[in-house]
């Protein structure tokens, strides 16, 4: 068996042990000094191991995923669970402004039935920033047990961030290798532990990720709910994917690019009606009851915060070029917007002339789609592109199990030799279609990275 894992797994974790060791020695945020030395000792012994593993002969995928597991507790789980422990204690540094902004949302959710504040009431406050809540009504949801309960580790918004992208990650994972049954899909073939594997790295160890889960958290189970609902595509499964893309939709904009996508890949299969239907029930039971008793404070959060024009500026100033052509050129912060547009439209131009016929396309189309968004919007930060890694990372499993369906048709038994070839003529058209659509199969890429 060939080592090209292991060298793939032991780049990976030397170059994410000196990500965290730079983040930890050069960045002037606290939170994030405080995992990168936690990660730090996380990545460096997994690169350990992965090089004592290439000594001998073959990949052996049980250890790669044990490693894998290890490592994603000691860079993910044990430095969110140690911040959020010593800030249930009173430390003041140990947690992003989004997860305080989550959890006093919840509290005004109970309050007052809004998550908002008005512009005119986030001026007057001491720290206006802190006043903003850029997100959808239902990311309150992740607030409510510290509304509820009060300041504890346990109660603090991270931990739930965690626990709802492991959920959607692992459910995801069992529809791709076929929900049971041997691993296997119902016609025969899910995708591989090796393509599944790289994809739960990229959601769990990959250093951004890890990073924004324990410091945030907020962006986590967005992205996981998006690669549940391109699972529950793959699946066929139209309304439990509108479901999952609208409970995505439901706490954040970032996933309303990705609803279009995936409405345009159940479209040609007929399922659009139960994907809307599945769709509209978070997003309505969410943001109906908030837009009648606050339209204005949703606006003023939402919208014009988003866009820039806020009583304060939004921390989310990476230099990409949305966020330069708004600070640096005349009418920027009109440009910038009609550029985000434009880009816009030309994607749902060409959606409409070649839309997705499989998942797997589906994702590739949402992870251009969003790379476009985050490198125009005026209030940009580069953590967004975890979206477009993640997506990228489970796009190997569900391209491998869309290869594996297409290529067991030109296998699959047919009841006579007269129709034999009518079974390979429709194989043939099978992996036909997949190979225009995403390239030769079985993909070379996803063997690759196995």
């Amino acid at each position: 068996m060939s080592n090209r894992p292991l060298a793939i797994d032991l780049a990976f974790y030397s170059l994410a042990a000196l990500f965290a060791g730079a983040t930890a020695l050069w960045t002037t945020l606290d939170p994030h000094a405080q995992w990168g030395a936690i990660a730090f000792g996380g990545y460096l012994p997994a690169a350990v191991c992965i090089a004592i593993l290439l000594t001998q002969l073959g990949a052996q995928w049980r250890l790669r995923a044990l490693i894998a597991l290890g490592t994603a507790l000691a860079v993910t789980a044990i430095p969110l669970v140690l911040m959020a422990v010593e800030r249930a204690g009173g430390a003041t540094d140990r947690a992003q402004e989004e997860v305080h902004v989550v959890e006093a949302s919840a509290a005004r959710l109970l309050d007052t039935g809004s998550p908002y504040l008005h512009a005119d009431a986030i001026a007057a406050l001491p720290e206006p920033l802190l006043g903003y809540n850029p997100y959808q009504p239902g990311m309150a949801l992740f607030g409510f047990p510290a509304a509820l309960f009060g300041a504890h580790w346990w109660t603090d918004a991270r931990v739930w961030f965690l626990l709802a992208a492991v959920a959607c990650a692992a459910a995801a994972a069992r529809l791709l290798l076929g929900g049971g049954g041997a691993g296997q899909s119902a016609s025969g073939h899910g995708a591989g532990k090796g393509p599944l594997l790289r994809a739960l790295q990229a959601t769990f160890v990959f250093p951004v990720c890890a990073l924004t889960f324990a410091t945030g958290g907020d962006d986590m189970p967005v992205v996981a709910l998006m690669v549940l609902a391109l699972a529950f595509a793959h699946r066929e499964r139209a309304f439990a994917a509108g479901l999952a893309i609208g409970a995505a939709a439901a706490l954040k904009l970032f996933a309303w690019p990705v609803a279009v996508v995936l409405a345009f890949l159940v479209w040609r299969g007929g399922g659009l009606r139960r994907y809307l239907g599945g769709f509209a029930l978070p997003v309505a039971a969410t943001m109906l009851p908030v837009l009648a008793v606050d339209a204005r404070g949703f606006f003023d959060n939402v919208i014009a915060f988003g866009l820039g024009h806020g009583v304060v500026e939004s921390p989310a100033q990476s230099p990409l070029p949305g966020f330069l052509v708004a600070r640096h050129l005349p009418s920027g912060e009109l440009i910038a917007p009609a550029l985000l547009g434009l880009a816009a439209v030309i994607i749902a131009a060409l959606l409409w002339t070649r839309p997705p016929v499989t998942a797997a396309s589906a994702a590739l189309w949402c992870t251009a789609g969003l790379t476009a968004a985050f490198l125009l919007m005026p209030s940009t930060r580069f953590g967004y592109l975890l979206y477009p890694v993640v997506l990228l990372g489970w796009w190997l499993p569900l391209r491998d199990a869309i290869a594996g369906t297409a290529t067991s048709a030109l296998f699959t038994g047919v009841p006579s030799e007269d129709a034999a070839s009518d079974g390979l003529e429709f194989g043939d058209n099978a992996v036909d279609e997949l190979e225009d659509e995403t390239g030769p199969g079985p993909s070379m890429a996803v063997e690759w990275w196995r």
